[in-house]
């Protein structure tokens, strides 16, 4: 019964459910590569400053939203066209993808590569650079930068793409994206220059600590896991609707077992290094090690063998804090994210070194599931060399044109003043993380109908004087002392995000291995002034709802005010507050 159901399925239909499981196997794994964006913006996000965090997510966001349509409209005609004019192909100026609804996911898994070469970028200009600026860059990166490299390696219809024919391999992106991402960041970073106060007059360099490594590190591990996704994913066919055999499984185990390896030795390798540099395992180098792990056998991925995943894998991250420190205190440039190290160096490293692991290679020594300690296939060297090369040179001209070109006009880099305050004032008139999240206090413990500040409601007077307590307090006390203040019928006060010193000890901190000094404490200042309600009820309240019993709490002071005015009603005096 079975088998003459089955002689009764057609050709068709055998295609049909090919090209269907085909779909959903790429669909799944673009989806999961898109979904890396959310780790893009948690990694940058968590390691910039408190001030910059809506910036850096915008710009996350648009990328995507700029870049998709770009490369919808430009970016994949001009691959598939420039991939066929130095290939030797037949494409027409207006082919940009086929008529079938595989060719446009297969579009779309393109464009999400393409789309992660571009948010790399914003990693390394957080903090100074302008949003018109940066979205002008993604625009150009998308319509051109990246599709030029993409054609010389992935895309020529009708023909071979150059590099490839000439022998370089690049299999799923680590110098197609992350190379290009990272090369790019890093130029664009040395064309913008360093963020305030980030090197002396003596050239040193001063650490600017991001401001959530919950944030970085969450980051990371949704990138760690789309990864697979993007590794996996470019074996990307289930059944060949032409023959209707099933794909090679072993092959596609393969690269899942090689990019989990590059993402564990790369942790290893950064936090060996941290351990050897600073006596300690920086959080934050192991968190960009796994990263650079990863794009150290994006590259290679299906080339190499275990042990040749192991040693990228360790070196990649090995290098991250090197190279970091090199970019920072050598060549003075302030790459935020650690864009060149994580993406830039560590692609270009894999791609260089595989052949020392390669599968086609002759197995030396024993060896990882009889790969051989070294498996080395000497005559891909000078093809990996050459394009890597080629495709850095290609990017960091363009790049710096492009930057270039801003800068000259003025358009580049924010002022002074907008970079001081932070870019989501200036441009997004937005606080990250505004002071007043809830609705205020009533003094019975609950909130006002409308959510809005009390009013005083009586008390005794100071004697007719009026009076302001102002108080140094932690942040994390402020909710305890705004209801302490409602429950005494003074619930008006200013707040302001302050620092200082008192009898606090300083701390020691670090920042990707680099210690500082943090002896000036975030804390909060109160001020309230007040006329009907003793001032003493005033410090009594605010005293007890700060107080923790450890060095730091703060203090309080009361000062005498000569007079007050309301704007609103011209009253003064007492009647003014």
């Amino acid at each position: 019964m079975i088998g003459s159901v089955l002689l009764e399925v057609s050709a068709s239909d055998l295609e049909s459910l090919a090209t269907g499981m085909n779909l959903m196997w790429a669909l799944t794994v673009t989806f999961l590569i898109f979904f890396m964006h959310a780790g893009f913006a948690m990694l940058e996000a968590g390691q910039v400053r408190s001030k910059n965090v809506a910036n850096q997510l915008t710009k996350n966001m648009l990328t995507w939203g700029v870049g998709i349509f770009v490369f919808f409209i430009i970016g994949m005609g001009i691959s598939n066209n420039v991939g066929a004019a130095l290939g030797g192909g037949e494409s027409s100026p207006l082919t940009m993808f086929g008529e079938s609804s595989f060719d446009w996911v297969m579009w779309l898994f393109s464009a999400v590569f393409a789309m992660t070469a571009a948010t790399i970028v914003s990693g390394a200009v957080a903090g100074r650079a302008k949003l018109r600026a940066y979205v002008t860059y993604t625009f150009l990166l998308a319509a051109v930068i990246y599709p030029v490299v993409a054609a010389m390696v992935w895309y020529a219809p009708g023909g071979e793409p150059i590099l490839a024919a000439f022998g370089f391999a690049d299999f799923a992106g680590g110098m197609v994206v992350h190379g290009v991402g990272g090369v790019a960041g890093l130029t664009a970073a040395w064309i913008l220059g360093a963020r305030m106060d980030k090197y002396n007059d003596d050239g040193s360099s001063n650490v600017i600590p991001g401001h959530s490594m919950t944030f970085a590190v969450l980051g990371t591990l949704i990138l760690c896991f789309g990864w697979f996704g993007f590794n996996v994913g470019t074996a990307a066919t289930v059944i060949d609707t032409g023959t209707f055999e099933l794909a090679d499984f072993d092959y596609v185990g393969s690269v899942a077992m090689v990019t989990a390896l590059g993402m564990g030795l790369g942790a290893l390798g950064a936090s060996a290094v941290s351990l050897k540099i600073n006596g300690k395992v920086d959080t934050l180098y192991v968190a960009n090690g796994m990263l650079a792990g990863l794009v150290g056998v994006t590259g290679p991925t299906d080339l190499i063998t275990p042990m040749g995943a192991i040693a990228i894998g360790f070196l990649a991250g090995a290098q991250l804090p090197i190279v970091f420190r090199f970019v920072e205190q050598t060549l003075k440039i302030d790459d935020v994210c650690a864009v060149f190290p994580v993406h830039g160096t560590a692609g270009m490293l894999g791609l260089i070194i595989y052949p020392l692991w390669s599968i086609e290679g002759t197995a030396i020594g024993g060896g990882l599931i009889a790969g051989g300690i070294l498996s080395i296939e000497a005559s891909a060297f000078v093809p990996q060399i050459v394009g890597v090369a080629v495709i850095t040179i290609w990017t960091v001209v363009a790049t710096a044109a492009v930057w270039g070109a801003f800068k000259a006009v003025g358009q580049a880099r924010v002022t002074s003043d907008h970079e001081r305050d932070g870019l989501d004032i200036a441009e997004h008139g937005v606080d990250t993380y505004p002071e007043f999240g809830k609705p205020e206090l009533a003094t019975d413990g609950g909130y006002t109908d409308d959510d809005s500040v009390i009013r005083a409601d009586g008390g005794e007077p100071n004697d007719g004087e009026i009076k302001m307590v102002t108080a140094i307090v932690r942040p994390d006390r402020l909710g305890a002392i705004k209801q302490s203040l409602a429950e005494i019928g003074a619930p008006s006060l200013t707040v302001t995000n302050v620092s200082g010193r008192g009898s606090q000890p300083a701390k020691k901190g670090q920042w990707r291995g680099e210690e500082y000094t943090v002896d000036l404490h975030q804390k909060v200042k109160i001020e309230c002034v007040v006329a009907d309600i003793p001032a003493d009820e005033v410090v009594d309240a605010i005293g007890t709802a700060a107080n923790t019993g450890e060095p730091g709490d703060g203090k309080i002071f009361v000062i005498p005010v000569e007079d007050a005015y309301q704007v609103r009603t011209e009253k003064t005096g007492p009647d003014a507050v």
